[in-house]
Formats: structure tokens, C-alpha cells, sequence
């Protein structure tokens, strides 16, 4: 069975589909290792998709221990064009509230010791980066989260840090005055992984959290990670509604992503 939808659960999101959706949930191996939680290869709106849990079943997985590369070479197997891939993010912008969802088209990354490439040679590649979020695939998710009315953005900068420890106060506020909107543990390597290997990538970014809190504002309080549970659990429905939407609404051709590859040889 091919699969041409990938769906990357974030924390909070162990499992997808329900019994009446599900054909089959295994491991299966891959030239990087195992993946992290089992497959579920399913139907959504007619369209194949495989789910897997981004931190494993049992959230086993810190982020910077997450095998990106097994997960992204497992969607590679079952022919995977494009990855919708949720996860709990913080904001470092007052205008941006826990509770709203953030459709990012940019990222920083600032990890640090994690294996960021397919290509260590002799096959050399240089990817481009400059637009790492499938346009195509945005605008369909923020036309879903219109059609359902959830409070979204439609676009967003994502500072990555490599975790598993959350921000000091200063780097924060540092985030925060550079403009970024977003911050999250797990974006990077995984979207340019996926783009390496032509998929199409949307981040879905939940927001849980203020971060370390927001200046001037005493009463907001630094992230806790359960904080972080509480606000995702409360909006889990929403998050596998608009999966379920963009699927349904997904077109069925590629876009320019699939061609990243081809303009990254010199």
C-alpha cells in the first residue's frame, strides 16, 4: 500500500485515525534506523495517509534524540509527496495566543548536534531553504481553518531551539525582539529532511504557551511542560479536524517542492 499523505503527530497527538479508518500500524525498517512510533497506514476523504508520532508512542523521544531521518525516509518508502506536521509550539508574541494556530512559512534554526542532512557525501546536495513551507499546501490549510472557523495566522516565523530545556527569560526576550512569532523543539531538521527528499512540508504550529513569559506582563507566567499538555489536550479535536480538512481538500498534483532536489547539485 502506497501512501502519498505523511501526517507527523506533535506532542499530544500519539494516534490519528480511528478503528473504522485504520488498514494496518506496524514498524517497518528503514535504511536509517527505526522510525519513531508505529505506522498507521489508513484512509482519509478517499486518500491513503500514514500517521506517525513524531515523539513515539509514549513520548520516549526528547527532540533532539527524535530519529528525523528514519521518519522521513519511512514517508520516502511508501511514496509520501506531501507531510502535514502539527506540533505545540509557544508564542514570544502578545498577539499571538495560546489556543490560536500558526501556519509558519519561515524558521531559525538554533539546535545544535543533530543530523541535518541526507547528503554527507560523496552525493552532494545543496538545498534551498529560502522557502522551506509548501506555499500550495499553506494557503489550503488556512483556507480549513477559515472553513472551521479556528482562530489562526496565517504565517509565521519558527525559532527552533534544540531542547529538551525551555528558554531563560533572555532568550526569549531575545526571540521576541527580532520579531520571530514562534517557538518549537522539532521543525528543524525535520522540514528540511522532508524537502531533501522533494515532499511537500506544512507545519501546524498549536500554540500552548508564552514561552518564558512576556515582558511587562508579570501575570504570564514561564512554560511548564504541563502547561503544555493541558492547552494541546483541550484542542486535540480541533487539531484532527483540520487534518482531516486538508486532506479532504488537498489537490492532487505536486507543486515546485518536488523539484527542490533538482536545482541543488552544482
Amino acid at each position: 500500500m502506497e501512501a502519498e499523505i505523511g501526517i507527523i503527530g506533535g506532542s499530544g497527538l500519539y494516534s490519528l485515525l480511528d478503528e473504522e479508518y485504520v488498514r494496518k500500524s506496524q514498524f517497518f525498517n528503514t535504511a536509517h534506523g527505526q522510525h519513531s512510533g508505529p505506522a498507521t497506514l489508513g484512509e482519509i476523504d478517499g486518500k491513503n495517509v500514514i500517521f506517525i508520532p513524531r515523539h513515539g508512542s509514549k513520548h520516549q523521544f526528547p527532540p533532539h534524540n527524535i530519529p528525523y531521518k528514519a521518519n522521513i525516509h519511512l514517508f520516502e518508502k511508501f511514496g509520501v509527496k506531501r507531510i502535514i506536521a502539527p506540533c505545540a509550539a509557544g508564542s514570544l508574541q502578545p498577539s499571538i495566543k495560546p489556543g490560536e494556530f500558526v501556519i509558519c512559512d519561515q524558521f531559525v534554526d538554533r539546535t545544535h548536534g543533530r543530523d541535518d542532512t541526507f547528503f554527507h557525501g560523496p552525493d552532494v546536495a545543496h538545498i534551498s531553504s529560502a522557502d522551506p513551507y509548501c506555499p500550495e499546501m499553506r494557503k489550503v490549510a488556512v483556507e480549513s481553518c477559515k472553513r472551521l472557523k479556528i482562530p489562526h495566522h496565517e504565517q509565521g516565523t519558527c525559532v527552533v531551539i534544540n531542547g529538551p530545556r525551555f528558554s531563560t527569560k533572555a532568550e526569549s526576550q531575545w526571540f521576541h525582539n527580532n520579531g520571530w512569532e514562534v517557538i518549537n523543539m522539532t521543525q528543524y531538521p525535520e522540514c528540511v529532511l522532508a524537502r531533501e527528499k522533494g515532499m511537500c512540508y506544512l507545519n501546524i504550529s498549536l500554540i500552548t504557551d508564552y514561552d518564558a513569559g512576556l515582558e511587562g506582563h508579570p501575570e504570564v507566567e514561564p512554560v511548564s511542560a504541563e502547561d503544555v499538555a493541558e492547552i494541546f489536550s483541550r484542542n486535540i479535536d480541533s487539531v484532527k479536524k483540520l487534518i482531516f480538512d486538508i486532506v479532504g481538500n488537498m489537490p492532487e498534483r505536486s507543486c515546485e517542492c518536488s523539484k527542490a532536489l533538482e536545482e541543488a547539485r552544482l
